[in-house]
């Protein structure tokens, strides 16, 4: 125990002096009286630490500085400011008598004690004025963390400063690594603030738990692309799937060519939005809805199975009951529109028919398709503990499935039939998380949401019906899956346009630039409270792509929630991402070099 005060304070003492405790203080913000060698160097943003004794006990308190101000009561005079006003200065005191007030919020205090050297406590007292302020580096948190070292994980760097900010994201299950209960994340800016690439990063932090199963839903395909062997995408390419491969993940994309559509329910829905009927001079309403469901329910009456509805035989029967007087008068009861239809039906081009309209559609329902699974067979293959053979799994994989319109070219596809198989996804998927429930076992799965400003926006267009049932099992899905072990991160561009449903069940935030204007900076200002200082400082973000070029680029990021051993407070922290792929493997051991291949 000795060896670990003795070694950090031998650390701290050799690390530079940025000022002393000043007046007033208190236990949510400490004033800093900066010194004066340090007055000329950047200080906002930057990790620093003190020393205090609180009920006996040596402790170690670490904070970010928010923000620097300037006093000079000499300047402050109205006689002096007349002088000043007339020769620019005054040698006597100006600079001289200048005064740097750092203001300093504490997001973590450490008592040095218990097995693991140092255990988290909580600022209880101020401490005396003088107290020294020293610059936090790696090696002070690499001592002071150190029973924690397999568990941190890096992103980036403390905002504007050298040391790496030390973060760590726990696997949904128990043991040494878990946190017992799954959470939800959020990850929030404007295009081109890194948001995707942040998630791609914390994609790999969780992707070293083997017993962890993730599910990405990328609704535009950038995912995708990044695990296939290779593949790499944007500026900063990071080979997400040559590294989950070298970590003992098994990466699997599933495109809407190869994802199989299970459900009768959905081919109604999926008919009714296609020209299918539009052709036939049924228009969108009540009597297409009518049509769609009789058919669907006349082919099953007759044996027609959903996997075959892309043989022309099964079109034929199609084509056969529309004639037949008593199905038509299901969705037509007045005769004029029966004869109309009637008429369409006799003079359409049944071969037209059938590869126009009818087979993009019946096409998804395919199961002989190369590599195609349905969403029930994915789910399961993903969730489950045992391998086909029944042995233990050494490691769960990775499911993508990219749903963009690129994938989709010979099949109806529109953003509505996007939205309703999500929303079979997520049936699927909770579903699933109920069933494990029960058998008193943790999902211990993370469900990464692209795109969720439009799947859980805060309005809808009333008649849009798909999209309403999209948001509302999201939203359930957000409130009732975290005990099931099941957690979400979501990714969007608005934090204003995000239904507050979802935002209220986040537990880890990040926000990038691009949500200090208007409504985006009202809804944060309500997520952070009432940090002043903190929302100061996230508003002196930079646009990374204001930068000169590429390398020079910072994207910036303000994180709330229990992310790192150095916010167990709940305060804000700040960190620049890494802005190279080569910087965040290494400083992560994820090169894929130098993973050791478990296979």
């Amino acid at each position: 125990m000795t060896n670990y005060r003795k070694n950090l304070d031998q650390i701290v003492d050799e690390t530079e002096r940025l000022g002393v405790v000043g007046s007033p203080s208190s236990t949510a913000q400490l004033a800093i009286d900066i010194l004066g060698p340090a007055a000329t160097r950047k200080l906002v943003g930057e990790l620093a630490l003190f020393r205090f004794t609180q009920d006996t006990s040596p402790h170690y308190a670490l904070g970010q500085i928010t923000e620097v101000q300037l006093r000079n009561i000499w300047h402050e005079d109205p006689t002096m400011r007349s002088l000043i006003r007339q020769r620019g200065r005054v040698d006597a005191v100006s600079e001289r008598q200048d005064t740097h007030l750092g203001q300093m919020v504490i997001s973590a205090v450490f008592r040095q004690g218990g097995p693991a050297g140092y255990e988290p406590s909580i600022l209880g007292t101020v401490p005396a004025t003088g107290t020294p302020i020293h610059l936090v580096t790696d090696d002070v948190l690499d001592e002071l963390l150190h029973p924690y070292r397999d568990q941190i994980f890096y992103l980036g760097h403390v905002y504007g400063s050298k040391p790496k900010l030390p973060l760590w994201f726990k696997h949904f299950d128990s043991g040494p690594d878990g946190a017992g209960e799954a959470y939800h994340l959020g990850i929030f800016g404007k295009t081109g603030s890194g948001k995707s690439v942040l998630a791609k990063m914390i994609l790999l932090a969780y992707a070293r738990y083997p017993k962890m199963a993730l599910l990405v839903i990328d609704p535009q395909g950038e995912f995708a692309r990044d695990m296939r062997k290779g593949g790499k995408s944007g500026e900063f390419a990071l080979p997400v799937g040559d590294v989950v491969r070298k970590l003992g993940k098994h990466p699997v994309v599933l495109t809407v060519r190869n994802l199989i559509l299970d459900r009768w329910e959905l081919f109604e829905q999926i008919l009714f939005e296609s020209q299918f009927f539009e052709r036939l001079t049924v228009p969108r309403g009540e009597n297409r809805e009518l049509a769609c469901g009789v058919l669907a329910d006349k082919l099953q009456k007759a044996g027609v199975k959903l996997a075959d509805l892309h043989e022309r035989k099964s079109f034929d029967t199609v084509w056969k009951m529309l004639q037949d007087d008593k199905v038509q008068k299901v969705f037509y009861r007045s005769e004029t529109s029966r004869a109309r239809f009637d008429s369409a039906l006799h003079e359409a081009n049944p071969k037209e028919f059938f590869e126009d309209y009818w087979v993009p559609v019946a096409e998804l329902f395919r199961e002989d398709r190369s590599g195609a699974k349905s969403i029930n067979k994915a789910l399961a293959w993903l969730l489950s503990l045992a391998n086909e053979d029944g042995s233990d799994r050494a490691a769960r994989p990775i499911l993508v499935i990219d749903l963009s319109k690129e994938q989709a070219q010979g099949l109806f596809w529109n953003d509505k039939i996007q939205a309703l198989v999500i929303k079979r996804l997520l049936d699927g998927l909770s579903q699933t998380a109920e069933y494990f429930y029960k058998e008193n076992q943790s999902l211990n799965a993370l469900v990464v949401i692209d795109e969720a400003h439009r799947l859980a926006p805060r309005e809808l267009p009333s008649e849009d019906d798909a999209a309403k049932a999209v948001r509302s099992v999201l939203i359930d899905a957000a409130r009732t899956t975290r005990k099931y072990g099941l957690g979400w991160l979501f990714i969007s561009q608005t934090l204003s346009s995000i239904h507050p449903e979802i935002l209220q069940q986040l537990r880890i935030f990040f926000f990038g630039f691009g949500l200090g204007l208007g409504q985006e900076f009202q809804s944060l200002r309500q997520l952070v409270g009432s940090s002043g200082t903190a929302l100061d400082l996230y508003q002196l973000f930079r646009d990374p792509h204001s930068a000169f070029d590429a390398k020079s680029r910072q994207y910036s990021f303000m994180t709330i929630g229990p992310v790192s051993p150095l916010s167990f407070s709940g305060s804000p922290l700040f960190f620049n991402a890494f802005n190279t792929v080569e910087e965040f493997l290494s400083a992560n051991g994820l090169s894929p070099d130098g993973i050791p291949d478990p296979s």
